[in-house]
């Protein structure tokens, strides 16, 4: 196990790639380099907040000592780093917003681990890079807590994820307007170390295709599939990595629908290249079903990139990235139909997903039409998701009774069904039933199968936001005991957590909805 600041760091990025190397903070464009060296601002009294055993002993980190905590508040850079931000455009809401890049996000550099895989660590909320357009390049406890403990979750939850190994303190009070309503406040700094494989993202190709910078965008795309696509080769391997890329894309989506998770900003410039859930905004998970629910106001009305809506957005995304891609092929319908595949495999990992969720043993033909049914059960009298998933792998198979069923999912209720509703949910359930019994397995192993796939403890946003008021007021109780329960989620260790969301937070700010300000 080495100490962060007595190691040595890789750069294979930034002795690959040309840069912008003044360092300059001054906000601007970059034409004609891949990322901008900028070194992290010190911050007044770093502190550490939380930190990831497991993460830190999978990449032979050390506990942090007294120089370690510097460096992960940015108040120290060792010999061996080159910290950079990257530069990439994107789409954001659908629109092109040209050159974005790390405003605040600042990599020290690639950690080698006792595997020899190498992962790269960032800061986010360590200052001002040449990307921070009007930002200060900081972050704020609330924020930075949320990022920290959901990269965590999703993790063990099983959901492609980049990670987080720290949150420090600053000792610094940033002033953030939290709903761009003209009421600025401060609060208090953090910084959070997060870390990937890589943090690559669509934008990162899409800004090289819209300056014509060809040769670079050539370079990105072949470093990109020799370093973490090995396993792909021959003449036409862009082409066979875009297809993985499309792959994984969908393999996440899918992950994110089983848990109930809605990220909130899919802009291209937040779709990572590796199919790793990345940037934790205003992101939330499902309480009641509602497939039109998006955590993020800046998303209102138009609800763009709401839960049900994700799957449709990534193979947007997915075309963008595309586009990015065309100078590199002389005819682009190899290109075109590479992208179709998105569309197929994507409902084939997803009915596989709905069969692992509802314990079947297979899916078959007749089960879409079930599942079909289910999800407009779900959406039509909105229960707890999470909870309707628990209670329905130990719902009794030998009842055919109304009130016996509609009472057995009365605990994932928000509100008391209508005579509609409970018809329907009667109706859905009868069929389930009927299906269940003809799985080739016991109903043990079926229930084992279900347990495994639906989570018993989500990082609900209500929580999180009970966690952040008690953390600023000095009391850290909840929030240690919540960094336990997302190591646990599929167990009944925490079920004190247990409930569908109180009435008191449904309008609570910060506990449904949440602005993209942190």
């Amino acid at each position: 196990m080495q100490h962060l600041s007595s190691d040595v760091f890789k750069y294979a990025f930034v002795s690959t790639f040309p840069g912008d190397d003044s360092g300059s903070l001054k906000p601007r464009q970059t034409p004609g380099v891949l990322y901008s060296k900028t070194m992290p601002t010190p911050v007044n009294k770093p502190v550490l907040l939380a930190w990831s055993p497991e993460l830190a002993a999978e990449l032979g980190i050390a506990m942090p000592a007294e120089g370690d905590i510097n460096l992960l508040g940015g108040n120290l850079v060792t010999p061996s780093m080159q910290p950079y931000a990257l530069c990439y455009a994107g789409h954001q809401f659908g629109n092109w917003a040209g050159q974005l890049g790390d405003g605040r996000a600042i990599c020290l550099g690639e950690w080698e681990t006792p595997a020899g895989d190498a992962w790269e660590i960032q800061l986010k909320g360590a200052g001002r890079t040449a990307y921070s357009r009007r930002g200060d390049g900081r972050a704020v406890l609330r924020s930075s807590l949320r990022e920290y403990l959901m990269s965590e979750a999703m993790h063990y939850l099983g959901v492609p994820t980049t990670r987080a190994l720290s949150l420090v303190g600053t000792g610094d009070q940033i002033v953030r307007d939290m709903f761009y309503d003209g009421r600025p406040a401060y609060e208090p700094g953090a910084i959070v170390a997060r870390v990937a494989p890589s943090f690559l993202r669509f934008g990162n190709f899409e800004i090289l295709a819209a300056r014509n910078e060809i040769e670079s965008l050539t370079n990105l795309v072949n470093w990109t599939i020799e370093r973490y696509y090995p396993h792909i080769e021959g003449d036409d391997k862009v082409l066979k990595w875009f297809g993985e890329v499309i792959e994984r894309t969908a393999t996440m989506i899918v992950e994110w629908l089983r848990v109930g998770f809605v990220h909130g900003v899919m802009n291209t410039d937040n779709m990572s290249v590796l199919g790793l859930t990345i940037d934790y905004g205003p992101f939330s998970f499902l309480d009641n079903y509602d497939p039109n629910f998006t955590p993020n106001t800046t998303d209102l009305p138009g609800r763009r990139y709401a839960f049900g809506q994700q799957a449709n957005i990534a193979y947007w995304n997915l075309s963008c990235l595309a586009n990015a891609l065309v100078p590199m092929f002389p005819d682009t319908d190899q290109l075109a139909e590479q992208l179709k595949t998105y569309e197929d495999i994507y409902w084939s990992k997803y009915y596989a997903m709905m069969a692992s969720k509802l314990g079947l043993d297979s899916v078959r033909k007749e089960d879409v039409t079930l599942f079909q049914n289910i999800e407009e059960m779900l959406t039509s009298i909105q229960p707890d998701m999470t909870i309707f998933y628990q209670l329905l792998i130990d719902l009794p198979l030998d009842t055919s009774d109304k009130d016996t069923i509609v009472n057995h999912f009365r605990d994932s209720f928000y509100d008391a069904l209508s005579a509609a509703g409970s018809e329907q949910l009667y109706s859905v359930i009868t069929n389930y039933i009927i299906r269940r019994k003809t799985n080739a397995g016991s109903d043990e192993d079926t229930r084992l199968s279900m347990m495994k796939s639906n989570p018993r403890f989500i990082l609900r946003n209500y929580l999180l936001h009970q966690a952040i008021e008690e953390l600023e007021k000095g009391n850290n109780e909840l929030f240690l005991k919540l960094q336990e329960a997302i190591k646990d989620p599929y167990s009944k260790r925490f079920d004190e957590f247990y409930e569908i969301r109180p009435g008191w937070a449904t309008q609570m700010a910060g506990c449904s909805m949440l602005s993209c300000s942190s």
